[in-house]
């Protein structure tokens, strides 16, 4: 007689012993590069911004046409932002 498909597999898969427990010091490694790995990111994504809002600046001033009221107000909030 022979074994449906997947049986040999599902059998050598509850064989596989169980994993210990992580001790509390690779636990506290782990935590402190989920740590470094967060401020990467973090750093990252303020760069991101500070990039955007430099593009961003950048075609407002570049713009030949006359700038909208709004415009001509963001392009003064960037430039003091960028320069206070």
């Amino acid at each position: 007689m022979t074994r449906p498909v997947g049986v040999k597999a599902a059998k050598g898969k509850g064989k596989k012993p169980v994993r210990k427990q992580a001790t509390l010091e690779e636990e506290e490694k782990e935590r402190k590069e989920l740590k470094n790995i967060w401020e990467i990111k973090q750093a990252n994504f303020a760069n991101k911004q500070t990039l955007n809002k430099q593009k961003l600046l950048d075609s407002l001033i570049t713009k030949t046409e006359p700038l909208t009221e709004l415009e001509s107000a963001l392009k003064i909030k960037l430039i003091t932002e960028f320069l206070v």
